[in-house]
């Protein structure tokens, strides 16, 4: 038997909404909603150098109560810039814990879904 990583699923309140981020987070071109009202984003050719993953976003009833115990980190080679960005999309910075002087950048999406943004140097 051989396991095939898809991709992450993130439960969220409004999928389309936290799709909206991400999507533009990402500059993936490719979105579907699916028979539960999830939206699955993924990239079309040329949009990723890493391979075809695919994000789900699924409706769930309860609120975000604690800290992710996953989190998705990005490497950027202009990490100000990126993460002005991704503020500007509405990302927010979060404290988890991290001190002075990371190399990281922790971020929360609209929905609090905290990930990272790695100096890429």
């Amino acid at each position: 038997m051989t396991l095939t990583f898809s991709g992450p699923v993130f439960d969220c309140a409004e999928p389309a909404t936290v799709a909206d981020f991400w999507q533009a987070a990402l500059g993936w071109s490719g979105r579907e909603t699916g028979p539960h009202g999830e939206s699955v984003l993924y990239p079309h050719e040329g949009e990723t150098t890493m391979g075809p993953p695919s994000v789900v976003f699924q409706r769930v009833p309860e609120g975000k109560a604690v800290k992710n115990r996953v989190h998705l980190d990005f490497a950027s080679s202009d990490q100000a810039a990126d993460v002005a960005r991704l503020e500007g999309l509405g990302a927010r910075r979060v404290d988890v814990g991290q001190g002075e002087g990371e190399t990281f950048v922790v971020l929360a999406d609209v929905e609090g879904n905290e990930f990272c943004v790695l100096r890429g140097d």
